[in-house]
């Protein structure tokens, strides 16, 4: 059964009018590239991407439960590098198993399964033709002591090629230290995932101690992760997944005092955002070339309030015109049928015609 406009409003609570009814005036929903069912057709046909990509972004689109909708359901789980697999896979073991991973997606009827060369591999023969496959190309390992920001290759696109993987996927820390090379490899190792028909989506996440100022975190500030969005977009990301902005500033933080950052406008703040949430996420979509890159945001750490906070970060990324959510500690990390339940209620928003871009 779906869920209804009525649970809705229950699970977001007291915050369930400001996230159904706010109304966007900061950068207008007729200026965006809207996702539909005709996505691949009213943008990516226009580009230099070949006939195959289109083919794999197609079917990435058209698959699962929300297939023709121009939305995405990804279940990403590649923590067991990014996180350790002890770490992530404590409160569920049955996931050290590739297999189970593929099974999440499939029941749940996501439109793909995204994970490391070694667990899609694993099960590829079995797979790769029944769910799209996202195979995540690089990482940042955390057996390394002290810890770095970086994220290294771990395979080569011909054997996401060679497995049947729809797409790649691959991470940059901008702002590290390693940010330039990092650049530099994942966009010739997109060039060449397009050359061989492949999609491609970029995580586009920031990493630099820096980015904590008088003890406010701005990793995930609106402006820098906006940044990031662009920088990520123009060196040949078909999607862009991002981290919800929390709040906004981060260049004015870092140009405070004598510390020169970057460069910034004060109409970031003064018109093209305000403090609301899908205002903060509507400036990442805009910075996809205004949605010709579809955002999907992460769902996020598992918490005690998973479902509601799963809908309400799903309201948000559907209202600022984002293409859909990738979220996977929250699905895995608990029973089979529960994970399947919070990410069909992650479907559920999207599938809700009333539930409209702001």
């Amino acid at each position: 059964m779906s869920l209804g406009l009525n649970s809705i409003e229950e699970l977001l609570g007291d915050e369930a009018s400001d996230l159904l009814e706010h109304k966007c005036e900061t950068i207008s929903k007729d200026r965006l590239i809207q996702p539909s069912g005709e996505y691949v057709d009213e943008v990516w046909y226009h580009s230099d991407r070949n006939n195959r990509v289109l083919s794999n972004l197609q079917r990435l689109l058209d698959h699962g439960r929300l297939g023709g909708t121009g939305y995405v359901s990804i279940l990403p789980v590649d923590q067991g590098i990014e996180h350790s697999a002890g770490a992530s896979f404590a409160k569920n073991p049955d996931y050290f198993d590739p297999e189970n991973i593929v099974k999440l997606a499939m029941e749940a009827g996501c439109n793909a399964v995204a994970s490391t060369f070694g667990a899609l591999a694993s099960v590829s023969r079995k797979y790769a033709h029944k769910i799209p496959f996202v195979v995540k190309i690089n990482h940042n390992e955390l057996l390394t002591y002290p810890n770095n920001f970086d994220q290294i290759m771990f395979g080569t696109i011909e054997q996401a090629y060679d497995m049947g993987a729809a797409a790649v996927g691959a991470t940059i820390y901008f702002g590290s230290e390693e940010s330039n090379r990092q650049i530099q490899e994942v966009a010739r190792a997109f060039a060449y995932a397009h050359e061989l028909g492949m999609a491609t989506i970029l995580w586009c996440y920031t990493r630099n101690n820096a980015f904590k100022v008088d003890g406010v975190d701005y990793h995930t500030s609106a402006d820098l992760t906006g940044q990031a969005n662009h920088i990520g977009t123009t060196l040949g990301a078909d999607i862009i997944k991002q981290k919800q902005p929390t709040n906004n500033g981060g260049y004015k933080a870092l140009n405070s005092g004598d510390s020169s950052y970057g460069k910034l406008d004060e109409r970031i703040y003064t018109e093209l955002t305000t403090d609301h949430p899908i205002d903060l996420t509507r400036y990442q979509v805009a910075n996809c070339f205004m949605g010709r890159a579809g955002l999907i945001n992460s769902g996020g750490a598992s918490g005690s309030n998973d479902f509601a906070d799963a809908v309400k970060t799903a309201i948000i990324n559907k209202r600022a015109g984002g293409m859909g959510l990738i979220s996977g500690r929250k699905a895995f990390q608990r029973p089979l049928k529960e994970g399947v339940k919070l990410l069909n209620m992650i479907q559920d928003v999207y599938l809700n015609d009333e539930i409209t871009l702001a």
